[in-house]
């Protein structure tokens, strides 16, 4: 599989890391934002090609970057991944009404995340 351009945001530091690890262990690109705000300076530069986006978060919450990033038009196709502690099915739904082409939930597995990069990382 292509190395694929990715970008974790999440306020955890344990998770960002974790994240990092087990992508760059597929082979892929990565890089890290600490929350929404953060995230949004760093899309443009980054044009990731897939985005794992933490839904509770300070500040601007991963509903709100979602639906941010998905309004812009140079990333209206760019897969998002919701990662979330809890497994709602509200929560689910809500990330799918702002864009969100998934759901992870935390804390994920190296397989889990690898698997998601694949599935959605060949859209591009």
């Amino acid at each position: 599989m292509a190395q694929k351009r990715v970008l974790v945001i999440d306020d955890s530091n344990t998770i960002r890391r974790s994240a990092e690890i087990f992508l760059k262990q597929g082979g892929h690109e990565v890089m890290l934002a600490e929350d929404g705000f953060d995230a949004l300076a760093k899309v443009n530069d980054a044009q990731p090609d897939l985005i794992f986006c933490d839904i509770l978060m300070p500040r601007l919450d991963g509903y709100q970057t979602c639906a941010i990033i998905k309004r812009n038009e140079k990333f209206s196709a760019t897969p998002i991944v919701m990662l979330s502690s809890k497994d709602g099915v509200f929560d689910k739904a809500r990330g799918r009404m702002v864009g969100s082409q998934d759901y992870l939930t935390k804390p994920f597995t190296k397989d889990q995340l690898l698997q998601a990069v694949e599935q959605f990382g060949a859209a591009n």
